[in-house]
Order: structure tokens, then C-alpha cells, then sequence
């Protein structure tokens, strides 16, 4: 059998003598589309930043294409990777936040070139052919050159995606990508997404879009205080949730 893109193990998360997450276990296909989905401070996005070590685990193992991210492990005991290491191998995973976090100063072209130049130190007239490419793949081919503040919200989202997809990441986070976004703009970076996932790219989406997610996903998890209560396909877990507590959330959010 083929090694899961991502392997959650027993996760665990504090913030001071807060528990965010409490033994997550969750297991991603190559090629799945995962939604989690839930309340707020339900740790969604805290296992997100886990997984590609934005956040360091209190306990349990997190594994991508697997190897460990964050950590080497010897026997029982894992230890902390230096800097660098750690780097590189969150290189191969893109992540889009809920801010665009683009660099002010540079155009739209600028943005998707700079990892691949700078990180990678390929060449640039590689890298800028391929970043066009992306920029018009996600529908901004005749936005190549202009800064963030001439761009919409939803043009801006596209282009962190862009610029994530640029350092060819072997699986893509999401991190409610449209929660600042006006409502006519969710659509536009929906429709990216939408096409990522035809195209077989593994992703991981938190996402309060529960149609979206309905559509796009080939496993919903809802999350709820720190721990995965219920895990189906979406046609199970929208129609026909087994536990109390994720008929009470839907029931309320939709």
C-alpha cells in the first residue's frame, strides 16, 4: 500500500494550560481533498500550522509523504530539526492563509517568483516562464505586473496561491481561504480550488463553505474542542451524521 501524504498520530497542542488539540488522529490519502470543518476554537487551524510545523507539537507525530517535518526521531525519542532542515521540508508543502500576506512592494509576477528564485535558487528566467504560467492558470494572466493594493481580494488569494503552487508542494493546506473576503469574491478562489482538486492535488481545507466542502471533498471532518468527533464522506456526513454533536453544528450552520 502507498505511505498517506499526511499521518496524524495521537496530536497533541497546548497553548499554556490551554488544550487545543487532544489526540488528533486523521490519515490523508495521496490525491484527497480533506474539509475540516467546526466551531471556532475547535483547533482546526492549529493542526493545520502542525502540520507543516508553524506550531510545535506538545505529543504525537505528524507525518508527510512519510517523514516526520518538524523532527528526526531516534528510538522513542524525537528531536527537533535544525532550522534549515526544517525549511526544506516545509518547502514541499504550500499553505494559504486566511491573509493574503503578500509582499507589498512587489507585483503579482514578483510574488510567485520570489520563493522558487530565493529558496530554491533556480534560475530566474525558469522561474519567471512558470510563474506567468501559474498566474494565468488561476485566472490573472493580465494581472502579471500589478501590486496587491491594484488587485481585489479575491485576485490577491488567487496569487498566494499561485505563489504557494510555484514551490511545486507535494500537498497544499488551506486555511479559510475566503474568510476575508467580501461575499462576491468567495467564488473566484473557490473555482481555483475546484480545479486543483480536479486535477488531483492532495489539499487540506479548513472551511466554513459547507456546500463548497460538500463538493470538493472526499472526507469531511468535523472538529470540536480539540478532538475529530466525526470523519465521512460528505454524502454521509451532511445527510446522515451519527453523532449528536455534528447534527447540532450543521443544523445550526446550515
Amino acid at each position: 500500500m502507498s505511505v498517506p501524504m499526511v499521518e496524524a498520530t495521537r496530536v497533541s497542542k497546548s497553548f499554556g494550560t490551554v488544550e487545543v488539540l487532544k489526540g488528533i488522529d486523521l490519515t490523508v490519502a495521496r490525491g484527497e481533498v480533506m474539509c475540516l470543518i467546526g466551531p471556532s476554537g475547535s483547533g482546526k487551524s492549529t493542526f493545520l500550522r502542525c502540520i507543516n510545523h508553524l506550531e510545535k507539537l506538545n505529543a504525537g507525530l505528524i507525518k508527510v509523504d512519510g517523514e516526520l517535518v518538524g523532527y528526526s526521531r531516534s528510538g522513542n525519542t524525537l528531536r527537533e530539526l535544525p532550522s534549515r532542515e526544517i525549511a526544506a521540508r516545509r518547502a514541499q508543502i504550500g499553505m494559504v492563509f486566511q491573509r493574503f500576506n503578500l509582499f507589498s512592494h512587489m507585483t503579482a509576477l514578483e510574488n510567485v517568483a520570489e520563493a522558487p528564485v530565493g529558496v530554491l535558487k533556480r534560475p530566474k528566467a525558469e522561474v519567471r516562464d512558470e510563474a506567468e504560467a501559474l498566474l494565468r492558470r488561476v485566472g490573472l494572466g493580465d494581472r502579471l505586473h500589478a501590486y496587491p493594493h491594484q488587485l481585489s481580494g479575491g485576485q490577491q488569494q488567487r496569487v498566494a496561491i499561485a505563489r504557494a503552487l510555484a514551490m511545486k508542494p507535494k500537498l497544499m493546506l488551506f486555511d479559510e481561504p475566503t474568510s476575508a473576503l467580501d461575499p462576491e469574491l468567495v467564488g473566484e478562489v473557490l473555482e481555483v480550488v475546484r480545479q486543483l482538486a480536479g486535477q488531483g492535488m492532495t489539499m487540506i481545507l479548513v472551511t466554513h463553505e459547507m456546500s463548497f466542502a460538500e463538493e470538493v471533498a472526499d472526507k469531511v471532518v468535523f472538529m470540536d474542542g480539540g478532538r475529530v468527533v466525526e470523519a465521512a464522506r460528505p454524502e454521509i456526513l451532511f445527510r446522515s451524521p451519527r453523532h449528536a454533536r455534528t447534527r447540532e453544528f450543521l443544523t445550526r450552520v446550515l
